[in-house]
């Protein structure tokens, strides 16, 4: 009986969202400022997924660290975001989004700080730590948070701004890394994070989570002030608030979430995130420069490329999230990366053999008459290959996993939903970037062949199973995800 009249409820409510326009969709200042304050966080993750690439040779070379030692500094930090993942829920749903963000901005700041001024690896390794910790929280709260407070019709650009953001800082390092020391990276990586602790005082709570603790009126002064004055607000406060209590009328602890009504939830989220790590993504970012050199690149060269490409490839797909949707984009996205790493793993074939450099010569823009010019072609080549894994990357397979997990889960096991995901998230990361360095001595070749059967695994994934959610509020999203079980 309590099944048959929670479903009646999430009917009545998902007819009510697909028939009510009543709640404004305009942007105000209040939603782009608090967009930009909860972005300061991702700004400083993208910061630190590019620091251990941009810093590699002047960390090596001033603390004279091993592979071994430098492998760990490069990999603590999704230990870091590990501990960060299993209290990210659970903190976000107790003290709320924005108390949230402001303490990973604080674990952030010291983080970057205690690296700027390390003699030592284990100073490093604990800076490195603190930031990951930081990461992990943020990479939960923030598309959440900017999910929440964001119209319908607007929640994919914003939500997926996380991503572009992310893609700043990293190109920012990728870009710099070459012209300025190690120690004044980290110093610049703490800004973001002092700006977040900042900003966060004058930035409202999400609404959905002050209708989680049962605060009406503030939910409906808040919702005022995001919509603007002379939004109606109250059929979109009457709609969160009912689903909040639909969905509250289950309990909340982890093991809920394995329940047969969130089972499609958990299996996209879970599929995504597992699926975006094992295909070479932080892998690729977090050791560019020695890739490159591995493959006979210029790592500056290299590095700058992928910086280069990053921000206007994002950029796009932040606008065409609420066009073209979420699935097309990943589908193209998973393809482009499964195609160029499948490439990158024959350049990787064919490095030291004259059959790859005069095969590309028929199309190559140098004659190719010595050693030189074969190496000049392959560099040519295999920066376009790079790029278009890169590009691929960022259109879809960076950003939109964390943007559907910020839809498809109610708000009363969003918390454990969050934990749960984050811990996979970095579970996955630390896998891939604590081996990767080994992996590639053993077999180059074969390390991009994996990386690419896993994004052609993810192609198959995305169009099995994963739904479509632009256009729809998050209280419809959720009624008619749990209606498919």
């Amino acid at each position: 009986m309590a099944t048959e009249t929670m479903e009646e409820g999430l009917l009545s409510i998902s007819k009510a969202d697909g028939e009510s326009s009543s709640s404004s969709s305009a942007v105000t200042s209040v939603i782009v400022m608090s967009t930009l304050v909860a972005l300061c966080g991702s700004l400083s993750t993208g910061c630190a997924t590019g620091y251990s690439s941009a810093a590699e040779s002047g960390i090596v070379e001033d603390l004279d660290l091993t592979l071994v030692a430098y492998s760990v500094f490069g990999s603590i930090m999704t230990i870091g975001g590990v501990i960060g993942s299993l209290m990210n829920g659970r903190v976000t749903d107790l003290i709320g989004r924005r108390a949230t963000m402001w303490l990973s901005a604080i674990f952030s700041t010291a983080g970057w700080l205690t690296i700027a001024f390390a003699q030592n690896a284990l100073w490093l390794d604990i800076g490195r730590l603190s930031i990951g910790f930081s990461v992990g929280i943020i990479y939960y709260v923030v598309p959440v948070y900017i999910a929440e407070i964001t119209p319908k019709d607007h929640r994919g650009r914003f939500t997926s701004a996380n991503q572009l953001m992310i893609s700043c800082g990293f190109s920012l390092f990728y870009f710099i890394g070459n012209n300025i020391t190690w120690r004044t990276m980290a110093a610049i990586g703490a800004i973001p994070g002092l700006l977040q602790i900042l900003g966060i005082f004058f930035i409202p709570e999400s609404p959905r989570w002050l209708a989680k603790i049962g605060r009406q009126k503030d939910l409906e002064a808040v919702l005022e002030r995001l919509r603007g004055k002379n939004a109606d607000i109250f059929q979109e406060a009457d709609d969160i608030m009912e689903c909040t209590k639909i969905f509250q009328q289950k309990s909340e602890t982890l093991l809920d979430l394995f329940q047969k009504i969130y089972a499609h939830s958990l299996i996209v989220g879970v599929g995504l995130l597992s699926l975006q790590q094992f295909g070479g993504a932080n892998a690729v970012a977090y050791y560019g420069s020695s890739i490159f050199e591995d493959a006979g690149f210029s790592s500056g060269i290299g590095t700058i490329s992928l910086a280069i490409i990053g921000i206007p490839v994002i950029a796009l797909s932040v606008l065409l999230t609420d066009k073209l949707g979420r699935r097309p984009l990943l589908l193209v996205s998973a393809a482009g990366m499964c195609l160029s790493l499948f490439l990158v793993g024959l350049a990787f074939c064919f490095q030291y053999f004259s059959l790859f450099c005069s095969f590309f010569d028929i199309a190559g823009p140098t004659p190719v008459g010595s050693a030189h010019s074969h190496s000049c072609v392959y560099r040519h080549v295999g920066n376009k290959i790079y790029g278009g894994y890169g590009a691929s990357y960022l259109i879809g397979m960076a950003g939109l996993p964390w943007v559907i997990m910020s839809e498809i889960f109610p708000v009363n096991i969003k918390g454990s939903a969050g934990s749960l995901l984050s811990l996979v998230y970095w579970s996955c990361s630390w896998i891939i970037t604590y081996t990767f360095n080994f992996i590639m001595e053993w077999s180059s070749e074969g390390t991009f062949f994996f990386f690419s059967v896993i994004n052609g695994l993810a192609v198959l994934f995305v169009a099995k199973l994963v739904p479509e959610t632009k256009g729809r509020t998050l209280e419809e999203i959720q009624a008619s995800i749990s209606h498919q079980r």
